[in-house]
């Protein structure tokens, strides 16, 4: 039996383990607080100390996906408390590392791919970086994943529409890149049928664009009026400074490799397919 054991049981990782689950597989998970998932074990874990009967619940393991992003001072909590332990796995055979497309930092609205260099501007994606490059150093089936902006049910603009929170932000030429939580799981999955250990993927939909003309095409969909375009300028002096580090990098990011080393057909090639599936999914 294939056994997948997640650090971190968030958002994205949540719905591939239901997945895995689903299609029979022994699954546990890590989560701060220990809530209950459906028929997945799940287990506490801080990452301030070592997982609790590491060797006996991970000697069986032949899948691992780390979720946990790393702290921007301290580093990446699993390969500071168990790198060399996951090294010495003998069923493993695949492992994933969720990273974002901010370590490639600012591109001034250029395209970049996963050979480019990375040039991150925020300390948060500094630590990304770091950590990518310390997975790297170790003898593990180890794959980098990019995440571009994550959305999906829970995670969307028609929320944020509803609760008055939605901000037209104007900003001309400033593109973000996205990715349906669907779209996540269903590149993981590609890439266990097609496993290239130590390879890179951007993970992200086919079409970047400004933020306004997603927050648009949202209200078109709910129907109703898009709220006011600002300009970033006046918008900026309001935002938090996590909020402004997004902003900082301009970028648009090429998906070519899944297409080609794992034959990846997106569920939703756009952020108007996603939406438009999101809003029949929890809204109709």
């Amino acid at each position: 039996m294939n056994t997948l054991f997640i650090f971190g049981l968030g958002y994205s990782a949540s719905h591939f383990a239901k997945q895995a689950r689903a299609k029979g597989w022994h699954v546990m998970g890590t989560s701060r607080e220990a809530k209950p998932l459906d028929g997945i074990e799940v287990i506490p874990f801080d990452g301030q100390s070592p997982l609790a009967g590491f060797e006996e619940r991970l000697k069986d393991v032949t899948h691992i996906l780390h979720s946990i992003p790393p702290d921007k001072d301290k580093g990446d909590c699993v390969f500071n408390l168990h790198g060399q332990d996951l090294e010495k796995l003998k069923a493993l055979k695949w492992m994933g590392y969720l990273s974002t497309t901010g370590v490639y930092g600012n591109a001034d609205g250029a395209m970049v791919n996963e050979d480019s260099p990375r040039h991150p501007g925020s300390a948060r994606s500094r630590a990304r970086k770091k950590a990518e490059d310390d997975w790297l150093s170790l003898n593990l089936p180890i794959h980098i994943f990019r995440l571009a902006g994550i959305y999906g049910p829970g995670r969307n603009l028609f929320h944020q529409i509803n609760k008055g929170t939605a901000r037209a932000i104007d900003k001309p030429g400033h593109v973000f890149s996205r990715i349906h939580q669907e779209d996540i799981a269903g590149v993981l999955w590609a890439s266990i049928a097609r496993p290239q250990p130590h390879t890179a993927y951007n993970v992200c939909d086919d079409e970047a664009c400004e933020p306004v003309l997603a927050l648009n095409e949202a209200c078109r969909i709910m129907g109703v009026e898009p709220p006011h375009a600002k300009p970033f300028d006046e918008i900026a002096k309001t935002m938090s400074a996590m909020a402004l580090t997004f902003w900082q990098d301009n970028k648009r990011v090429d998906n070519s490799r899944i297409k080609d080393n794992l034959d990846y057909h997106f569920k939703y090639p756009t952020y108007r397919e996603g939406l438009r599936a999101i809003w029949e999914q929890e809204f109709s």
